[in-house]
């Protein structure tokens, strides 16, 4: 990974929905009706609903388990290999993700539900949600926002070597009515508002790439502890937890502390998280960027249409 402007290594896609428990993410015909949203506030009146709204949008749809549901007696996990005596701690991760990048260039397409957080201008940000569907080559992106309001049924669409490197996308309400769609840069300011990534770096063997470049930088120095933490929970899927710690801050690491959930199943990273130091002695470490990958489905089939501002399902115009 280019490690740009300082920013941490793990990225997705901005997203969004408040408060909402969310169901399978499928391939249907209208993407609007994989998730319904039933955050606290849409069920309360009166002066008490903007509160409680603002206050659903602090919390995850999704659970993570406590530490203390996922064995806290650190052990390298099977399918991350133990490490060897008086090499660096990262290498074990290192050698899962060497190991992992060919089974993930075989996967053809997949389906998500993405959620996000992150801190942009020195503000952490509310809970974001995403339908996405992937095609790794060429590689495409159809996006359906989720929310919250005011982003709520937007929907973009990027396939690499077309519309002069450009993505589609159209706003609601008032925007959609008045542009419709339209093309722009993936990297330019408007697509790049509120957002510490563009689109064309998301994806799974992206994120394992940058994963690599991080952690083959990381082993120059020391200062390192790893941890892994069998039995983590996201959604239900059994993870192990890796625990990246740089105990003092350096201008050559990205963050004091990091955590990446493998899904044991699928051998996939679903979830990173990442921290600054605290600011003062004591304190506790700042939120930077959180990122899970929900409902993951692999190998869909999709075709053309999928990534098609002419399909009819979507509400390009």
């Amino acid at each position: 990974m280019s490690v740009r402007n300082g920013k941490s290594w793990w990225l997705l896609a901005s997203v969004g929905l408040l408060g909402m428990t969310l169901a399978q993410a499928t391939m249907a015909a209208k993407p609007g009706e994989l998730l319904r949203r039933q955050s606290e506030g849409s069920q309360m009146t009166g002066k008490a609903a903007p509160a409680a709204a603002q206050e659903a949008q602090r919390r995850p749809a999704y659970q993570v388990a406590e530490r203390s549901e996922a064995a806290m007696a650190a052990s390298a996990a099977p399918q991350l290999g133990p490490g060897v005596a008086g090499e660096h701690p990262l290498m074990p991760t290192l050698r899962w993700a060497y190991s992992g990048l060919g089974n993930l260039e075989k996967i053809s397409d997949y389906s998500a539900t993405v959620a996000k957080r992150e801190r942009i201008g020195g503000k952490v940000m509310d809970y974001e949600y995403m339908f996405v569907k992937l095609r790794q080559k060429p590689f495409s992106v159809y996006m359906y926002f989720l929310g919250p309001a005011s982003l709520k049924g937007q929907e973009v669409i990027y396939i690499e070597g077309q519309n002069n490197g450009n993505m589609w996308a159209h706003g609601v309400g008032i925007q959609n009515t008045m542009f419709g769609t339209v093309s722009l840069k993936p990297d330019g300011p408007i697509a790049m508002r509120n957002q510490r990534y563009p689109l064309t770096e998301l994806g799974i063997l992206n994120l394992t790439k940058r994963l690599v470049e991080v952690g083959e930088q990381d082993i120059k120095y020391g200062e390192c502890d790893v941890k892994f933490y069998e039995g983590a929970k996201i959604n239900g899927r059994v993870c192990t937890c890796i625990e990246v710690i740089h105990p003092v801050p350096r201008r050559n690491f990205l963050f004091h502390l990091a955590r990446i959930f493998v899904d044991k199943e699928l051998n996939l990273p679903i979830r990173y998280e990442s921290y600054d130091w605290p600011k003062e002695k004591g304190s506790a470490p700042e939120l930077m960027e959180e990122y899970t990958y929900l409902n993951l489905k692999l190998n869909n089939g999709f075709t053309d249409a999928d990534f098609d501002i002419k399909n009819p399902n979507y509400k390009f115009r």
